[in-house]
């Protein structure tokens, strides 16, 4: 469901004003690869984002043979340390849910209330994944010029398509937007800013990436979300007054964990402290109903000055 600001007008003496009233971005625990191949871990990071006040449990989808050339499937990891395989391509292998399991986890988020969906990364995992029919599926940024696989999604699958732009030009964007314009397809179609690294320095979040798609497409698309791969939770809170409709961050049990999304993710206190601010934040984005509130008329009869 696309959230935006509803606006209403509240007169305040002869003078009319905006009321806007900001609803609490929804929230995806990004547990991705976070499991550590484990289904119990899984389990129980589904049960934690429930607890923590998330909306969606999000997970990836890969088929390695597929997305990585024999070369890179055959490497070794890049960074030794992180690595669950002698191979980048067996590490991959580790990390990997089939369908059957992806089904599971979507039944666990059913039992709990929490919706499920995950990231695909290419055709393969993309045609799998939509016979499970989860609300809205995602595209990761380094996907997201992966056309064939983008088609897929476009013409065969009929819930939302959330889509990152990190690491991803102008031209880039343009062209996705352009490819889902058929049909009007766009109108199904989230669009999250985003920097593309692990972590990532305040300085290079660009937090009003977030202002300059709205202006640019929320007449066109359905939402705008922001995907934060930063490590603390102040950030997320000052995305509220600019608009932002979905709030991603990675997810995980024990950010000391060997895996390289793990040091980029937030434990469960972390995200309810998120959230806590998130109910906050949006509580507060408000104009004044009346000239003088109600909770401030015991103090005025009170304090406020009178000749």
């Amino acid at each position: 469901m696309k959230r935006t600001l509803s606006g209403t007008k509240t007169i305040m003496g002869d003078k009319k004003m905006d009321q806007t009233q900001n609803q609490r971005p929804k929230v995806v625990a990004e547990i991705g690869c976070n499991h550590k191949g484990e289904m119990s871990i899984a389990y129980e990071l589904i049960e934690a984002a429930k607890d923590s006040g998330a909306e969606v449990a999000k997970f990836q989808k890969r088929t390695n043979t597929e997305l990585l050339t024999e070369e890179q499937y055959n490497a070794p990891h890049p960074n030794p340390n992180n690595s669950y395989g002698k191979t980048y391509g067996e590490h991959r292998e580790f990390l990997e849910f089939d369908l059957s399991q992806h089904l599971l986890l979507k039944k666990k988020c059913d039992d709990v209330g929490i919706e499920y969906s995950t990231s695909v990364w290419d055709v393969t995992s993309a045609e799998e994944l939509i016979t499970i029919d989860p609300n809205f599926l995602k595209v990761p940024s380094a996907c997201n010029t992966h056309f064939e696989m983008l088609e897929v999604l476009r013409d065969q699958y009929h819930g939302e398509i959330h889509l990152s732009l990190g690491m991803t030009d102008l031209k880039e964007e343009n062209q996705i937007i352009e490819f889902f314009s058929h049909n009007n397809e766009v109108q199904r179609l989230t669009l999250y800013s985003c920097t593309s690294g692990y972590p990532v320095p305040a300085k290079d979040i660009c937090l009003l990436e977030i202002k300059r798609l709205k202006d640019k497409y929320s007449n066109k698309v359905n939402a705008i979300g922001f995907s934060g791969h930063h490590t603390d939770t102040a950030i997320d809170l000052a995305s509220v007054p600019l608009g932002v409709d979905w709030i991603e961050r990675h997810f995980t049990l024990d950010r000391d964990w060997k895996g390289t999304d793990h040091s980029a993710s937030l434990e469960p206190a972390g995200l309810k402290t998120l959230i806590k601010g998130l109910d906050l934040v949006s509580a507060a984005l408000t104009y004044k109903e009346t000239e003088i509130l109600a909770i401030e008329i015991p103090q005025r009869d009170k304090l406020k000055y009178r000749k």
